[in-house]
């Protein structure tokens, strides 16, 4: 088997294990959400997905990053140690917009990741407390 069918049953393997179907239109919309550079094409993931193409490293740590493996595990087929930030969270509970809520509250600052937790009491609060007039 080639390099570049080798990285895309590794991207494939990543995807499902991810909970994303491993589809050109899905990982375009997926991956062009979370890379700065120049979007990529639906041609361009096609060609990974079939083993016609190899992506470059930005694009590949970007991939990884999103789905929650090492470059390495996704590029070379090193063991993969799998980065999930809350696993027992995700096990198939949180949707695609959850998990870009979680992701986007981990790549903050530590003082804004503080700010948004005391708003997030603040909700937290404000729900419990209408909850309980509710009843």
């Amino acid at each position: 088997m080639s390099e570049k069918a080798e990285f895309a049953e590794r991207l494939r393997a990543a995807l499902l294990a991810a909970g994303y179907e491993p589809r050109p239109s899905v990982v375009e919309q997926n991956f062009n959400l979370r890379y700065w550079g120049r979007p990529v094409t639906f041609q361009a993931v096609r060609r990974w997905l079939r083993g016609e193409s190899i992506p470059e490293q930005d694009k590949l740590t970007v991939l990884a990053d999103w789905l929650g493996v090492e470059p390495a595990a996704l590029r070379y087929g090193a063991p993969a140690t799998g980065r999930q930030a809350f696993p027992e969270l995700d096990g198939g509970k949180l949707g695609d917009d959850d998990r870009l809520l979680v992701r986007a509250v981990l790549s903050l600052s530590p003082a804004r990741k503080k700010v948004l937790r005391e708003i997030v009491q603040v909700f937290v609060e404000a729900e419990r407390v209408t909850g309980k007039k509710e009843r």
